[in-house]
C-alpha cells in the first residue's frame, strides 16, 4: 500500500506565480516540481512521471500548447492530467487547450480555492486509491489490504520498510526516484538516515524479488537513484 503525496509539475515562467502556486501546492500535501521553461518542462516529465501538470501556455521556447500536445500523444504520458493555466480567455483559445489534449482550462487571474479543487477532482479520477489497492507490474504483484507481495505467483517476503519502497517505486513504473525522494517517501522528513540507507534497503528489496529467479526488475540510474522498470 502506497501512502506517497500526489506530485505536481508546475510549469510557470513568471516567478512571483510560480511561488505562490508552489507555496498553496505544498500546504495541501502535495509533492511539488518546478520548470520555468518548456524545454526543461519535457525533460522533466520523463524524469518525474508526475500525477499531475499545472501548465502555462506561454512559455519560454516550447510553448505549453506544444508540451500538451506531446505529453498526450505519447502513450507513457498521455494518462497524466494536465491543467493549462493562461491568460488567455477567448473562446477560441480554451477550446483549441482542450482539444489538444488539456484535461482542464483556467483563465488567468483566477481563484487559488477553485484551482486545488479542481486539482483534487483530477487525481481522484487518475490516481489509485491508496487503500486496498493492488498494484503490479511485470509479474510482481503487492496487495495493500493484505500486506503481501508475489511474483509469479510465488510469495515474496518483505520487511516493513522494503514494502514501503517497493509500494513507491511500483506506484509509477519506470520514474528514476532519487535516493533524497526515496528518503522522504519511505522514511518520512522528521527522521534523519543516511542516503547510503536507501542502497542498503534497495539491494535487499532486489535480493527478495530475485530469490525465485527471473531478471532483476529494479534499474539504478547512476548518480541520480532508482526505478522500477
Amino acid at each position: 500500500m502506497s501512502t506517497s503525496k500526489p506530485c505536481i509539475l508546475l510549469v510557470e515562467d513568471e516567478p512571483a506565480q510560480r511561488e505562490i502556486l508552489r507555496y498553496n501546492l505544498t500546504s495541501e500535501g502535495y509533492e511539488v516540481m518546478m520548470a520555468s521553461n518548456g524545454d526543461d518542462a519535457l525533460v522533466m516529465v520523463d524524469e518525474v512521471m508526475p500525477d499531475l501538470i499545472l501548465l502555462d501556455w506561454m512559455l519560454p521556447g516550447v510553448s505549453g500548447i506544444e508540451i500538451c500536445r506531446q505529453i498526450k500523444a505519447r502513450k507513457e504520458t498521455r494518462t497524466i492530467p494536465v491543467i493549462m493555466l493562461s491568460a488567455r480567455s477567448e473562446e477560441m483559445d480554451r477550446v483549441r487547450g482542450l482539444e489538444i489534449g488539456a484535461d482542464d482550462y483556467m483563465v488567468k487571474p483566477f481563484s487559488v480555492s477553485e484551482l486545488m479543487a479542481r486539482i483534487r477532482t483530477q487525481l481522484r479520477r487518475t490516481r489509485p486509491a491508496a487503500i486496498g489497492q493492488q498494484l503490479e507490474f511485470e509479474g510482481i504483484v503487492l496487495d495493500g489490504d493484505s500486506h503481501r507481495v508475489t511474483r509469479d505467483g510465488e510469495p515474496i517476503k518483505l520487511g516493513p520498510t522494503e514494502f514501503r519502497l517497493l509500494s513507491t517505486l511500483i506506484e509509477k513504473p519506470g520514474r528514476v526516484w532519487s535516493r533524497e525522494q526515496l528518503l522522504d517517501r519511505v522514511w518520512g522528513r522528521d527522521v534523519y538516515v543516511d542516503t547510503r540507507t536507501v542502497d542498503v534497503h534497495v539491494g535487499r528489496l532486489r535480493k527478495a524479488l530475485c530469490k525465485h529467479g527471473g531478471e532483476d526488475p529494479l534499474r539504478t540510474v547512476r548518480g541520480t537513484g532508482y526505478s522500477l522498470g
